[in-house]
């Protein structure tokens, strides 16, 4: 599977607001304003797991079909397992 450029984006979003947590934290910043700054960062990191699960259960889904597969069933199963 590749990862395209809208995968890596989304984690160079995420690497910068670590890098604004950091810069909230040297100054002191309340810890209700870090906290809720790391929320969006556990939400976004979700986000991309579930973007790149899904690109890649698509991608498994679409070779195992032209290549005459039957087993599109195991490939969602291992999708679900991933997830969870």
């Amino acid at each position: 599977m590749d990862y395209n450029d809208q995968m890596k984006n989304r984690l160079r979003r995420v690497q910068g607001q670590v890098r604004g947590i950091i810069k909230m934290m040297d100054s002191q910043r309340d810890h209700d304003d870090v906290v809720n700054q790391l929320s969006a960062i556990r939400s976004a990191i979700e986000r991309v797991i579930m973007y790149v699960a899904g690109e890649n259960m698509q991608y498994c889904i679409r070779e195992e079909l032209m290549n005459g597969g039957e087993s599109v069933h195991e490939v969602l199963e291992e999708s679900i397992h991933v997830l969870k």
